[in-house]
């Protein structure tokens, strides 16, 4: 199943979307969000008229309590910033204001002199969770997938001690077109970057250091996750500087692609 979050008759509305014709068309809305926790598959539709979701008025398809951020999950990424390969995820935030909808402005803040895109897939939890058994498996735990930028002022992360400003300020942390439960990141999920249609980077999931159910067992035995906070789970080779003007797509495989223009604040 693969939805969206969309403006709908003056209000946001979650939508189904299907493919119609070969095109991806929102066809319904829920009455009940997906991101509330329980089977998507149980939750109650109603039928609206089609529309093409290329012409949709996106908005973000999440609502987070939290985004929890794996740092360091590829190892090329690690080496080509200067660091080492970790032993265990690398945990930070970002926060829920952070979020930026597909199409909108990501704005660069004065303080900082060097910005980076950072493309990557990112979990939606589908159910609470918190001290997770050894041997449960964690797919069920997942409600879908999507694209995220971990948007980072570099020079600010550098500069500090912890990452919260860095990569913390509003608009640095877009997310969607979609939310889709319809990819398996076991089985190889690609990841690219593109600046003004260069190709800056290209992942794949099968080169995590930690795969997701170490992830999701790692932060479970720090803290609960509820319905609908989101994991980010790194990025690959590639990241660097944008500057105002710039258009940032980020592409994950059977997922879709997340485009936002840079702005100066």
């Amino acid at each position: 199943m693969k939805y969206c979050r969309f403006q709908h008759n003056g209000r946001g509305e979650y939508g189904l979307v299907e493919s119609v014709a070969g095109k991806d068309e929102i066809t319904r809305v829920f009455l009940k969000p997906p991101d509330a926790g329980g089977d998507v598959e149980d939750l109650p539709t109603k039928a609206i008229a089609r529309l093409p979701l290329a012409d949709a008025k996106l908005l973000v398809p999440v609502r987070p309590s939290k985004i929890v951020c794996v740092g360091r999950n590829y190892r090329a990424h690690a080496a080509e910033l200067g660091n080492e390969v970790p032993t265990e995820p690398l945990l930070f935030f970002k926060p829920p204001s952070s979020l930026l909808a597909s199409g909108e402005d990501i704005r660069r803040p004065q303080i900082s002199q060097r910005t980076d895109f950072e493309g990557e897939l990112a979990v939606v939890m589908g159910r609470r969770c918190y001290k997770l058994a050894g041997d449960e498996d964690v797919r069920p735990l997942i409600l879908g997938y999507t694209v995220l930028n971990d948007f980072t002022a570099r020079d600010l992360q550098k500069k500090d001690s912890q990452w919260t400003r860095g990569k913390g300020f509003d608009t640095f942390c877009p997310v969607g077109p979609v939310v889709t439960g319809e990819i398996d990141p076991w089985a190889g999920v690609g990841v690219e970057t593109r600046v003004n249609g260069d190709l800056r980077q290209h992942g794949n999931t099968l080169d995590f250091i930690f795969p997701l159910e170490v992830v999701i067992r790692y932060i479970c035995d720090v803290m609960t996750l509820e319905p609908g906070d989101v994991i980010a789970t790194g990025t690959p080779e590639g990241v660097g500087p944008v500057v105002a003007g710039d258009t940032i797509e980020i592409t994950v495989e059977a997922v879709g692609t997340l485009r936002n223009r840079v702005v100066d604040e």
